[in-house]
């Protein structure tokens, strides 16, 4: 039997695991950048959606040990995700998605200085082919993110909501031919954007979701009210995008963050 004092410390020092050093290499080299609104009650919402409720059933400032907050919320709330289920009934749900699909070069089309003279403005091919133009061709299983500026108005209601004196909504959304391309040339995995919803405004005040139903159906997911997409490269990030895992769930908050370089 071997005594604890005749034990020998090997020379030779473990080399450090591969992916150990690859994240000290993200870390060192690489900004993260926060895509996400923090949500609260108040905020800007789909009008159909009620307000969040939330209460505190265990309060330290009341003598609790503890603090603990209950939510009442929708699954699209502030920055979320929508799975195919969310307008495909059987569709893939957010438990169904792999964590493959998480993790993504992240690809921004940037509209913003057109939305600012028209905010009913919309992405068009000739986008797409001046992006492709600078960086390459959009890689396969990319996520797309629709830069318009208009997180800026976040979180006022009435701002982002842009109606004017008959109730209709003027802000940018995505186009058909566009998200065509996207889907079923570019082979992309998932979209994402700044406003409310995939359709643009003057669509959504007459009823019109067949931008964001075409998405759906194409069992691809996407993420809405994306914030800070004016701090990431148009090329060249990768994308992270997280939620919790209810069974069936047909949309959550989510947690989104892009790696890039600070240049």
């Amino acid at each position: 039997m071997t005594s604890n004092t005749d034990f020998t410390a090997p020379d030779t020092v473990t080399a450090e695991p591969p992916l150990w050093a690859l994240h000290r290499e993200l870390i060192g080299q690489t900004v993260r950048t926060d895509l996400t609104h923090a949500f609260h009650p108040g905020q800007p919402h789909f009008p159909a959606f009620p307000d969040e409720q939330r209460e505190m059933p265990f309060d330290m400032s009341r003598g609790d040990g503890f603090n603990v907050h209950r939510y009442t919320i929708v699954g699209q709330w502030g920055t979320h995700v929508d799975p195919p289920v969310h307008f495909v009934a059987g569709a893939r749900a957010l438990d169904e998605i792999p964590v493959d699909e998480m993790i993504l070069p992240l690809v921004v089309l940037d509209i913003t200085e057109r939305v600012a003279g028209d905010p009913d403005a919309v992405p068009t091919l000739d986008d797409v082919a001046a992006w492709e133009a600078r960086h390459g061709r959009i890689p396969r299983g990319a996520f797309v993110a629709l830069r318009t500026g208009w997180s800026r108005r976040w979180p006022d209601p009435a701002a982002m909501a842009n109606k004017d004196e008959a109730g209709v909504s003027h802000c940018p959304g995505w186009s058909a031919e566009v998200l065509r391309h996207l889907f079923e040339e570019a082979g992309v995995t998932a979209i994402g954007h700044e406003q409310t919803d995939t359709d643009p405004g003057l669509a959504t005040s007459a009823g019109d979701f067949g931008l964001e139903d075409y998405v759906l159906r194409r069992d691809r997911w996407q993420i809405e009210l994306l914030a800070n997409l004016d701090r990431v490269p148009e090329a060249g990030a990768l994308i992270v995008a997280t939620w919790p895992k209810p069974q069936g769930g047909s949309g959550f908050p989510a947690r989104v963050f892009a790696l890039h370089h600070a240049d």
